[in-house]
């Protein structure tokens, strides 16, 4: 099957209450432990690539990585989409180099400027066959090169014309998600019981208001690693340091999915899960030096914590032959 748009993946998400998982990717190991995973459970996928990830592994190796998931993999719908896109330029580079998705992310402009840059990005990627992601609102956090120090909660009241302005396919709102592994500081949380952290509730209000302005609208979701509490132990026990490491609860995200949001971001979760598999790994097996030996679990892992993520939070699977 060849890569496909989102389009088609949106309307079917929506229309049946689930959301697609867009994985972030950097290697050879994360696009087959995600891949494998969605071909098991009969899953959609967004493979996603940051500026960072194309600075790192090269814009071609991972455009061809994914295309060899697509052979290996020939029933799971794919798309690779460009995530958080800085410019016009990036995003042309990326559509015109095999790109089925880009996100354009504007909200760090004046609300006029982010039109106006979206809407030439969008203008652009139609004419190609290409479907766009804008942003409203801004997300805190730090993660490969996204980083604010503060975040901004979407405004409801802006969407209708942000979107019937630029013509974007789906829409990123920030309602309390974050980038990367420290999501939210220890004293925004609570403690239950068990002396864990937990974190403050999404803005489920904002996303309801959002919805009703822009009915059967794709929304999308940035910042949304749950940060498993087992890897952050197991890191910490084989050498990290990953104090109050903490993410956005599941149940949460699950039922983000079952209204309007179509696209759910993940990428610290996998980091995580694959950092955690090959410190212990190390640390077993001290005399080992072959990559492909710590690897092989660590890929083993990525494939085991997408699956859940499929079947338990995103409530994709068994979708994979429905939405084409």
């Amino acid at each position: 099957m060849p890569l496909v748009n989102t389009k088609k993946m949106f309307e079917h998400a929506y229309k049946n209450g689930y959301a697609v998982g867009a994985f972030n990717v950097n290697n050879m190991e994360i696009v087959q432990g995600i891949t494998e995973a969605c071909k098991e459970a009969n899953a959609p996928v967004i493979l996603q690539v940051s500026k960072g990830a194309r600075a790192y592994a090269n814009h071609t190796y991972l455009v061809k990585l994914v295309e060899a998931a697509a052979l290996e993999c020939p029933n799971v719908p794919i798309a690779l989409h460009l995530d958080h896109g800085p410019d016009f330029e990036t995003c042309k580079s990326c559509i015109d180099g095999g790109f089925t998705s880009v996100m354009i992310d504007g909200s760090a402009h004046s609300f006029k400027d982010n039109i106006e840059l979206t809407k030439k990005v969008v203008e652009y990627a139609h004419d190609r066959g290409v479907t766009v992601e804008g942003e409203l609102g801004t997300l805190a956090g730090i993660e490969d090169e996204v980083s604010h120090a503060e975040g901004s909660y979407t405004r409801p009241e802006e969407v209708e014309e942000f979107v019937t302005k630029t013509g974007v396919d789906s829409l990123a709102i920030a309602i309390g998600t974050s980038h990367g592994a420290y999501k939210f500081k220890p004293e925004q949380c609570t403690v239950n019981e068990n002396g864990i952290l937990v974190p403050p509730p999404l803005r489920f209000d904002i996303l309801e208001e959002v919805s009703k302005r822009l009915p059967n609208f794709p929304i999308v979701l940035h910042g949304s690693s749950s940060v498993p509490q087992e890897y952050v132990k197991m890191v910490n026990e084989f050498g990290g340091q990953m104090p109050n490491a903490i993410g956005v609860p599941e149940e949460q995200l699950r039922e983000a999915a079952k209204l309007a949001v179509c696209k759910i971001n993940i990428d610290s979760d996998i980091r995580l899960a694959m950092t955690a598999t090959v410190r212990k790994f190390m640390v077993e097996h001290p005399d080992k030096f072959d990559p492909r030996e710590y690897l092989k679990p660590a890929r083993a892992t990525i494939k085991d914590i997408v699956k859940h993520k499929l079947i338990n939070v995103l409530g994709c699977a068994g979708n994979g032959d429905k939405c084409l």
